[in-house]
C-alpha cells in the first residue's frame, strides 16, 4: 500500500486528488492520511473531495475506508476500471473542476467512453478553476497528450448555493509524449466574462470586460470577447482569459464576489495574464501542476516548459514519483518526465494501462 502524507508542502486536496486518481490507474492500494492539514478550519475531506472519491469508487469498482466529511485520513483499494455514465449530485456549491480533476485521469483508461453528469455544485468557485478555464486552458492541453472530452454546461453554478447541471464525455485516448517547449507564434486572445441574469442591469458582464481592456487594449493584439449571462441559484460572476499560441494555450481566471468591483475583477485577470504572457513558457504556473500526472502517464518522455514552479507542483511531484514508474527532473522553468526504462533502471513489464506499472 502506498501511503501518502497529506500536509505535504502546499498540503491541500490535490495530494488527495493525485493520490486517488494514480491509485485507480495503477491498482495500487493507497493510504492518505493529514488530508488538508495545512488548510483553515481543520481541513479533512470536503464535499467536493468526497464526491470525487465515491465517483472514482464507482469508476473503478472500488472500495473507500472512513468516507465522511471531516475525516482526516481514508484508505482506498482500487479495482478495474470500467465504462459507465456517472451521476453526482452535490448539495452544496462543492466544485465541479475539482471532482473532474479526480475523475478525468481514471476515465482515460476505461475501455468505452465514460458520461460524468453533475446535479448541483458550482461550476465557478473559490480555490479552484473555473469551468472556462477547464475548457479552454486545460482540455485544449490534455487533448496534445490524446485526450479527448466534451463539456456541456447546462446550468451554470456560483458560490453559495451551486445548482449548477454539467455533462462531461471522456474518451479512451491513444496515449502519446507532450513536448511543449516554444509556444510557437501568437495567435489571439479570447476574452469572456460572465454573470447571472440577475446582474445583467447592473452591466456586470461588459463592466468586468472594461477592466479587461483597461489592461490588454494598451496591448493592439487580436481579441475575441465573449459576454454572457446565464440563469443562477444566486448571484455571481467571473472572467476567464486564455490565449492562443501556434503550440499551445495560457490562461488567467478570476471571480467575484461582495463588495468587489466587477471593473477590478476583469483587471486582476488582465495583470495576472501579462504576468504569465511574460514568462514566455508553454503552460501557466496553475496548468502545470495539473497537467504532470498525465505525462506519467505518456508511453515516453515528456517535457514542458512552466511560468513557476509552485508548491503545487511540487506536490504533485512528489505524489506523482510514489506511483510512476520514472522520474520528473526540473532544470529552471524545464519540467521533463523521465521513464524508468529511458534511465537504464530495473523495471517490471510496462502496463497496458500506459507508462505506470499496475
Amino acid at each position: 500500500m502506498v501511503e501518502i502524507d497529506g500536509s505535504y508542502l502546499e498540503g491541500g486536496g490535490a495530494v488527495l486528488r493525485t493520490a486517488s486518481a494514480l491509485s485507480a490507474v495503477t491498482g495500487k492500494p493507497v493510504h492518505v492520511f493529514n488530508i488538508r492539514q495545512n488548510r483553515p478550519k481543520g481541513g479533512g475531506l470536503g464535499v467536493q473531495h468526497l464526491k470525487g472519491l465515491e465517483a472514482i469508487a464507482e469508476l473503478c469498482n472500488g472500495r473507500i475506508e472512513n468516507t465522511e466529511i471531516g475525516s482526516k485520513e481514508i484508505w482506498f483499494y482500487p479495482g478495474e476500471i470500467i465504462s459507465k455514465d456517472l451521476n453526482i449530485k452535490i448539495e452544496t456549491a462543492g466544485s465541479i473542476t475539482l471532482v473532474l480533476q479526480t475523475l478525468t485521469l481514471p476515465a482515460l483508461f476505461a475501455p468505452e467512453p465514460v458520461k460524468i453528469t453533475f446535479e448541483g455544485g458550482a461550476t465557478d468557485t473559490f480555490f479552484s478553476p473555473t469551468i472556462d478555464y477547464f475548457r479552454y486552458v486545460f482540455l485544449p492541453v490534455l487533448e496534445k497528450i490524446g485526450g479527448k472530452t466534451e463539456v456541456n454546461i447546462f446550468k451554470k453554478g456560483y458560490y453559495p448555493e451551486g445548482g449548477a447541471k454539467v455533462e462531461v464525455i471522456i474518451y479512451p485516448p491513444k496515449l502519446k509524449n507532450l513536448n511543449l517547449i516554444k509556444r510557437g507564434k501568437f495567435k489571439k486572445i479570447v476574452a469572456i466574462s460572465g454573470a447571472s441574469e440577475s446582474l445583467k442591469d447592473k452591466k456586470v458582464a461588459e463592466r468586468q470586460m472594461a477592466g479587461v481592456r483597461e489592461v490588454l487594449g494598451k496591448l493592439n493584439l487580436p481579441t475575441e470577447e465573449k459576454i454572457g449571462y446565464y440563469p443562477t441559484q444566486c448571484p455571481g460572476n467571473q472572467v476567464c482569459l486564455v490565449v492562443e499560441f501556434e503550440n499551445t494555450v495560457i490562461g488567467t481566471d478570476n471571480l467575484g464576489k461582495l463588495g468587489k468591483r466587477a471593473e477590478d475583477v476583469g483587471k486582476e485577470a488582465a495583470l495576472e495574464l501579462l504576468k504569465e504572457q511574460k514568462s514566455e513558457a508553454c503552460l501557466d504556473k496553475h496548468l502545470a501542476d495539473q497537467i504532470l500526472p498525465y505525462l506519467a502517464l505518456s508511453p515516453g518522455k515528456s517535457q514542458v516548459t512552466v511560468s513557476e514552479i509552485t508548491n503545487h507542483s511540487k506536490t504533485n511531484i512528489w505524489v506523482i514519483e510514489k506511483f510512476a514508474e520514472g522520474e520528473f527532473e526540473i532544470e529552471n522553468n524545464l519540467i521533463s518526465w523521465i521513464p524508468r526504462s529511458m534511465k537504464n533502471f530495473s523495471s517490471s513489464p510496462s502496463s497496458a494501462r500506459g507508462g505506470l506499472g499496475r
